[in-house]
């Protein structure tokens, strides 16, 4: 994906990349901490489901840039198992609110 831009050829892949995986990081940081106060870091079985399912879908992706996003989404929700473990560990040390509705 190139345009011109002032008599020279812009590459915008990169920056629709890097937007989307900051955008990614972001979302997968918040549902790290707001999984693990609302269901324990038992939800990092659903993390691995979606985790591997995302990097298998993107395997079969012909678009390089929807291939891209989905294997980032599938990496981070992988690299996530390790947040909510660590997750709990912040709660217990009172970094994190910890959920009254559980014991």
């Amino acid at each position: 994906m190139t345009f011109e831009l002032f008599g020279y050829t812009v590459n915008i892949i990169g920056i629709i990349l890097g937007f989307a995986s900051f955008l990614i990081i972001m979302f997968s940081r918040y549902s790290c901490i707001a999984g693990e106060y609302h269901f324990t870091k038992k939800l990092w079985i659903v993390f691995l489901i979606v985790g591997i399912l995302a990097v298998l879908i993107s395997f079969l992706l012909t678009n390089i840039i929807v291939s891209t996003i989905v294997a980032i989404i599938g990496f981070n929700y992988l690299w996530g198992i390790n947040e909510i473990i660590e997750q709990e560990n912040r709660v217990n040390k009172g970094w994190f609110p910890k959920n009254p509705k559980r014991r």
